[in-house]
């Protein structure tokens, strides 16, 4: 398929059950019957943006907090006796408070004790990438959030992240510094999905032309509540969100698809077939939300609130294999 078409699909060209068969052969054919399960694990939700959208814009007044490395690996300690062997650590956007440094001395505890760890934290230099990898990241996650210009600064009014030019070419400095794999992606619900699909592909085909190395993935966050009353003015229905996740598969069928709680337990059950290779599981979203059992301080209300061996008795009921572990580190 080539963009020109992708772009026809996506505006209803093709019946929604002949995409999703056609998806689901594709997905079938390049990733078989598998989905990688993985955590997310946040550090801090300090932050000095103001995402309209976010939980932990700095005006939410949610309780702040940043985990010392004891904690953190409490955490982590947590999530490997769930089985979990690839986490995504997070932390907002405050380098001052969440220093680099302070992400390292994290990564190279729980470096330990897991096979793959990515990051999804503020943008950095291509330098600042490169010290993660030497410590033990393999993995950056960075959205975009929207492609839109005007929609992006009126939803980031203020604070670093206003610089749409530094986020979008994130991917790159990552890709460039020797990240194994990156993930980008739009939230869905800030502007016109269709719109948004056309920039990401575009985006993604250019990072694969000149990134070739990399091992790229897509995410699909959708807009859930959060600890703000952000109005969505683009909702995405089901069908919609479908449809992207199967005009995308087709456009690109080697890449992999990533697909959060932030979706009820029935649509995920439903939606992996058609292009996910790669889901959360048990997710929390605050600092200390594992083993501590903190609360307070959430980006977002997960959807799927089963524990991650109720998503693995769901897929293996479907007839799929859940993933915990499929890349080890042996050099370096």
């Amino acid at each position: 398929m080539n963009l020109h078409s992708f772009k026809k699909i996506i505006n209803g060209e093709m019946e929604l059950s002949e995409l999703k068969a056609a998806a689901h052969q594709e997905t079938l054919k390049h990733f078989g019957r598998t989905i990688q399960l993985y955590a997310p694990l946040y550090l801090s939700n300090e932050c000095v943006n103001s995402c309209v959208y976010c939980g932990f814009n700095r005006r939410s007044g949610i309780k702040r907090s940043t985990l010392t490395v004891d904690q953190a690996v409490r955490e982590a300690e947590y999530l490997r006796k769930e089985g979990f062997q690839h986490i995504l650590i997070l932390t907002g956007e405050d380098p001052a408070k969440v220093p680099v440094s302070y992400i390292k001395e994290a990564v190279v505890e729980l470096k330990k004790m897991f096979a793959s760890l990515s990051v999804e934290i503020y943008p950095l230099m291509e330098e600042g990438y490169s010290e993660l990898i030497k410590a033990g990241v393999d993995g950056l996650a960075i959205y975009q959030e929207t492609y839109h210009r005007p929609t992006y600064q009126a939803v980031h009014p203020d604070g670093p992240k206003r610089d749409f030019g530094w986020r979008l070419e994130a991917p790159a400095r990552g890709a460039r510094a020797g990240m194994r794999k990156v993930g980008l992606g739009f939230l869905l619900g800030l502007y016109d999905w269709r719109y948004e699909a056309v920039r990401l592909a575009e985006h993604l085909q250019s990072l694969l032309k000149n990134h070739w190395q990399t091992q790229f993935q897509v995410s699909f966050p959708r807009i859930n509540p959060a600890e703000t009353n952000y109005r969505v003015k683009y909702p995405v229905s089901d069908d919609d969100f479908l449809r992207l996740v199967c005009a995308l598969r087709l456009l690109f069928p080697e890449i992999g698809f990533t697909l959060s709680t932030r979706e009820r337990a029935a649509f995920r059950d439903q939606i992996f077939r058609f292009g996910i290779t790669q889901m959360s599981a048990g997710s929390k979203t605050s600092p200390g939300g594992y083993a501590l059992a903190k609360k307070n301080g959430k980006q977002f209300e997960i959807a799927d609130a089963r524990t991650p061996r109720e998503v693995g008795r769901s897929l293996k009921l479907a007839g799929y294999e859940p993933v915990w572990k499929d890349w080890e580190r042996v050099l370096g």
